[in-house]
């Protein structure tokens, strides 16, 4: 993230090398979605909190959600990464 050095903070997985990485299907968005999800991405990119990987290990799919009131939540469907990560290492699941 810009304006934070990683020697501040950084975190890191602690992925069981016994599991093997698992690359998600792409799945089709529908016209809205896909246009919700691709300003999501390039306003993140813009600001550097993500970045292109050209060879990811794991490839895990957005989900788009639409909010209560207007617009669309981006989320990412972490189930086979989470499965890889040790017992108590996962964050609290959200209501």
């Amino acid at each position: 993230m810009p304006g934070i050095s990683p020697d501040i903070i950084s975190h890191r997985l602690s992925v069981n090398p016994a599991v093997r990485p698992v690359r998600q299907k792409s799945r089709a968005y529908d016209p809205e979605r896909y246009e919700a999800m691709k300003a999501e991405v390039d306003r993140l990119s813009s600001i550097r909190f993500i970045r292109e990987v050209d060879y990811p290990t794991w490839l895990a799919n957005v989900v788009m959600v639409r909010k209560p009131r207007k617009g669309w939540r981006m989320c990412v469907d972490y189930t086979n990464l989470n499965l890889g990560l040790p017992e108590g290492q996962l964050p609290p699941t959200p209501h």
